[in-house]
């Protein structure tokens, strides 16, 4: 394997640094501290060795879409001790053979995922952590990703009652196409009651490079950045 060149080392660092003050910043601004808030980079289309340069500078938790590529990177990092998130969409015939690598996967929204997991899980001998992906688009607009906040209840039950699967919180995006602070105040209204039912399931990731502070107003607990740490993605593969 090529060594990785000092610069790229040096850009990772800077980056970090950076991303980590826009945390500190608004977890200040919002009477919280910055270490209840975890930076989950995200690795796509960037390669393994990106993966290893990352944890030598003290990330821990790394975040994927796809599964073809998650699943050779978790291997080919195996010695690394990361915690692998799956945040993409997430098929029903990939869910299984996704449970069996990553630690929490954030993108739940239907039950018929649930089982699958639960399949996946258990032929590995392990316990799966479980976000439910929200949609946050406005009423009355198709839902492009996430559940519906009306099928929560339904959902969040099937989960915590599946014992290789364990509820943790809520994921969620903001649309494209909406303003963040609006998306997320919409969020803070549906973790609420999510809360009031599984007061356990606290976690909440939501955030990306381009609106992490208005995530974190709202309570975020895990931060999903991949440009800001990692610089313009590569061409898609």
């Amino acid at each position: 394997m090529t060594p990785p060149s000092p610069e790229r080392v040096e850009e990772l660092r800077a980056n970090l640094a950076a991303v980590h003050e826009r945390i500190a910043r608004a977890a200040a601004d919002t009477r919280r501290a910055a270490d209840e808030i975890a930076l989950v980079v995200v690795t796509k289309f960037f390669p393994a060795s990106d993966v290893r340069l990352l944890a030598g500078l003290g990330i821990t938790d790394v975040g994927e879409n796809r599964h073809q590529e998650a699943e050779a990177k978790a291997a080919e990092c195996a010695d690394l001790g990361l915690r692998w998130h799956f945040i993409g969409g997430l098929q029903s015939n990939k869910a299984a053979a996704v449970a069996r690598y990553a630690d929490v996967v954030e993108s739940v929204d239907r039950p018929a995922l649930v089982p699958r997991l639960a399949r996946g899980a258990a032929d590995a001998g392990r316990v799966v952590d479980v976000l439910l992906q929200v949609s946050l688009d406005p009423p009355g607009r198709n839902h492009r990703a996430g559940a519906d906040p009306a099928t929560l209840p339904a959902l969040a039950d099937e989960v915590a009652r599946t014992p290789e699967l364990r509820l943790r919180g809520l994921m969620a995006v903001a649309p494209l196409d909406d303003d963040p602070a609006l998306a997320f105040a919409r969020l803070a209204g549906i973790r609420a009651d999510f809360l009031a039912r599984h007061p356990e399931a606290t976690l909440l990731s939501a955030g990306m490079s381009g609106d992490l502070e208005a995530a974190i107003t709202v309570g975020a607990t895990h931060v999903r950045i991949g440009s800001a740490v990692l610089g313009s993605r590569p061409g898609v593969q």
